[in-house]
C-alpha cells in the first residue's frame, strides 16, 4: 500500500500456448469394436485406480524406488508403455490434489482472519471501503463466533493432512459421485449414472514418443486415418492384427489442424491420444494432443506500437474500446455478450463465440495486442468477506477467469495477436471517474464497463488512466511546468503550440487575439497614469 492505494503490478505480455489438442469422432464402430474398447478401458481403468491408491498411500515417502516398483507391477499386467502412461497420470492427479489442498488451506485462513477481525470490533461499528466493520447484532456476532470455531477445526484438520501428505482424490470426479445421491434432481436412473461413472473411470490414453512409428506405439493412427490399439497382455486374445494389436474398422481425419497433425506423424514426432465415450450421446471420440515450442511473445513496446484494445470482463459480456498508441479512444465502444447459464458445454461455446468476434474486430482495427485484466477472484469469493452479498459472490464466481485466459491466449495466438495483462485495481472506478462523462454524447451511451475498457487499454499502453495530470500551482508554474502531453516523448510535434482559441473558448478571446470589449474599469482608486514619456537616448554621441 502506497498512500492508501494498492501498489500496481506492471503490465506484461502473456506467453503463448505450448500445446495443441484436436478431437474427432470415431464413427461407424462395430459392436465388436465397442466391446474391445470397453474391455480395454475397464481393464486399464482398474489398474489406474489401484496405482492411484498406492500412490496416495505412499504420501510424502514417495521416491524413485517406489515409482519403479509400481511400474514393474503394472507392466506385468499391461505393457511397459501403458504402465508408464498410468503412473504419469497418477502423479499428475496426485499433484493436482495437493495444489487444491493448499488453496483450500489458504481460503480457510482468509476466512478465519476476516472473522477474527470483525468479531474483535464492537457490535454495530460501521466499516470503511478498505475494512469491514463489526456485526450488526449480538445474535449475528454469536453465530459468526460459532462459525469461527468450525473453520478453525477444519483448518487444523486440513493442515494435519497437508503435513502428513494425505490427499483426497476421486477417480471419475467428486461431482459425479455426489450425483449418485441426487438422481431424481439430475434426471438420471441408476443404470444411466452407473454407465457414466464407469466411462469416466476408464483409462484409454497413451503418451506419444518421438522417433517411434507415427509418434505413438500404443494408440497408432496412420496418415490415412487407420486407428489401432496395442492390447494389454490379459486381452491379447482379442487382437485382429499382428503383434497383439487391434485395428478399428473406422477411419478418422481431423478437420481442424489436420495438416499440422499429418506433418507430425509423418515425421514420427510424438502425438498423445485419448479415447473416451460420451454416454449421453452414445458417441466415441479420439483426441490427439501434442506440444510445440512456446510461442515467442513480442516485446511490450512492439505490442503497443499500433494501439491497443482494452477489454473489461463482466459476468455477461466483454466491454471493449479501441485506443491509439497515445491512449486516445477511437470510435465507439463495442460489446460482445455471452450467456453463462446452462451446461458447461454451452458456457464454453458462448465464451468461444464472444472471443471469436472480439478477435475478428481486433484484426479489422489493425492493432497488435489486446489488453485485459489479470483477474483472480480466489480471495474475493469468500462468504466471510462479503457477508450477506450473496448475489455479488455469485456474480464474481460466474466470471470464467481461468477458462477465459486459456481460450483467449490460444485463440489470439492463432491470429497473430498478443495479450497484455494488467493489474485490475481501480480500473472500473477510475475509468468511470475520468472517461464516462466526457465521452457521453446524445448519440453515444457510455457505461462504467465501457469506461473501464479505456482504463485497461491505457494501463496496457503505459499511460496513466487520468486524461491529463493536474495543472501546476499558480505560484510555481515556472518550476512545475505544463501538463503532460498524451504523445510519447519522442513524437514530433508534441511540444507544438496550442491551436488559437475560438469564439466559444473561455475568456471570450477571438482567433484574432483581440477582446470583443474593453475590460471594465476597476472600482479600486488608483493613481492616474503618468503623462511623461520615456525617450531612449541616441547611441551616437553628438557634440
Amino acid at each position: 500500500m502506497v498512500g492508501g492505494l494498492r501498489t500496481l503490478a506492471l503490465p506484461f505480455v502473456v506467453p503463448g500456448p505450448c500445446g495443441v489438442a484436436v478431437r474427432d469422432r470415431l464413427k461407424h464402430l462395430t459392436p465388436h469394436d465397442e466391446m474391445v474398447l470397453r474391455a480395454v478401458g475397464e481393464h486399464q481403468g482398474a489398474l489406474a485406480s489401484g496405482d492411484l491408491k498406492a500412490r496416495c498411500a505412499d504420501g510424502l515417502e514417495h521416491g524413485a524406488d517406489t515409482w519403479a516398483a509400481r511400474k514393474r507391477e503394472l507392466t506385468a499386467r499391461s505393457s511397459s508403455r501403458i504402465a508408464g502412461a498410468i503412473t504419469k497420470a497418477t502423479h499428475d492427479q496426485w499433484a493436482l490434489a495437493r495444489r487444491c489442498q493448499a488453496a483450500h488451506i489458504q481460503k480457510l485462513e482468509a476466512g478465519i482472519n476476516m472473522l477474527r477481525h470483525r468479531l474483535s470490533l464492537p457490535v454495530g461499528e460501521k466499516g470503511t471501503k478498505r475494512a469491514a466493520g463489526g456485526y450488526r447484532s449480538k445474535s449475528e456476532w454469536f453465530r459468526k463466533s460459532r462459525r469461527l470455531a468450525m473453520l478453525e477445526a477444519r483448518h487444523a484438520a486440513a493442515v494435519a493432512e497437508w503435513q502428513a501428505g494425505r490427499v483426497r482424490v476421486v477417480r471419475g470426479g467428486k461431482r459425479l459421485l455426489n450425483t449418485r445421491h441426487h438422481l431424481a434432481q439430475a434426471q438420471l436412473t441408476e443404470e444411466q449414472w452407473r454407465e457414466r461413472w464407469d466411462a469416466e473411470r476408464w483409462f484409454l490414453a497413451a503418451d506419444g514418443e518421438s522417433g517411434k512409428r507415427f509418434g505413438n506405439e500404443t494408440i497408432r493412427v496412420t496418415p490415412d486415418g487407420e486407428v489401432s490399439i496395442k492390447l494389454p497382455v490379459p486381452l491379447a486374445h482379442l487382437a485382429n492384427a499382428p503383434h497383439g494389436r487391434y485395428t478399428l474398422t473406422t477411419r478418422i481425419g481431423f478437420a481442424h489442424r489436420g495438416q499440422e497433425w499429418a506433418d507430425r506423424i509423418e515425421a514420427n514426432r510424438a502425438v498423445a491420444y485419448r479415447i473416451h465415450l460420451d454416454t449421453q450421446r452414445g458417441r466415441w471420440y479420439l483426441t490427439a494432443s501434442w506440444q510445440h515450442p512456446v510461442v515467442k511473445t513480442i516485446p511490450l513496446e512492439a505490442a503497443r506500437a499500433r494501439g491497443m484494445i482494452g477489454v473489461d470482463t463482466n459476468a455477461d459480456h466483454f466491454a471493449a474500446y479501441r485506443l491509439d498508441r497515445h491512449g486516445n479512444p477511437v470510435g465507439d465502444p463495442r460489446r460482445f455478450p455471452y450467456d453463462l447459464s446452462g451446461t458447461a458445454g454451452h458456457r464454453d461455446a458462448q465464451i468461444r463465440h464472444a472471443l471469436t468476434r472480439l478477435i475478428h474486430w481486433a484484426r479489422q482495427a489493425g492493432v497488435a495486442a489486446i489488453g485485459i485484466e489479470d483477474l483472480d477472484f480466489t480471495a474475493e469469493k469468500t462468504r466471510e468477506k462479503h457477508g450477506r452479498k450473496k448475489r455479488f459472490r455469485q456474480l464474481i464466481s460466474g466470471i470464467p477467469t481461468g477458462k477465459l485466459k486459456a481460450r483467449l491466449v490460444s485463440m489470439a495466438a492463432e491470429q497473430g495477436l498478443s495479450i497484455v495483462a494488467v493489474d485490475p485495481a481501480y480500473t472500473t472506478l477510475w475509468g468511470a471517474q475520468h472517461w464516462q462523462k466526457p465521452l457521453t454524447t446524445p448519440h453515444r451511451k457510455m457505461s462504467r464497463h465501457d469506461a473501464a475498457g479505456i482504463a485497461i487499454g491505457r494501463r496496457a499502453l503505459g499511460h496513466p488512466i487520468r486524461r491529463r495530470t493536474a495543472p501546476p500551482p499558480h505560484d510555481r508554474s515556472d518550476r512545475a511546468g505544463h501538463r503532460t502531453a498524451q504523445a510519447g516523448p519522442g513524437d514530433r510535434g508534441r511540444e507544438g503550440t496550442r491551436p488559437p482559441a475560438t469564439d466559444h473558448a473561455p475568456g471570450g478571446v477571438p482567433p484574432s487575439g483581440k477582446r470583443k470589449r474593453e475590460p471594465s474599469a476597476s472600482n479600486t482608486v488608483r493613481d492616474a497614469p503618468s503623462t511623461q514619456q520615456w525617450v531612449q537616448d541616441s547611441l551616437t554621441h553628438t557634440g
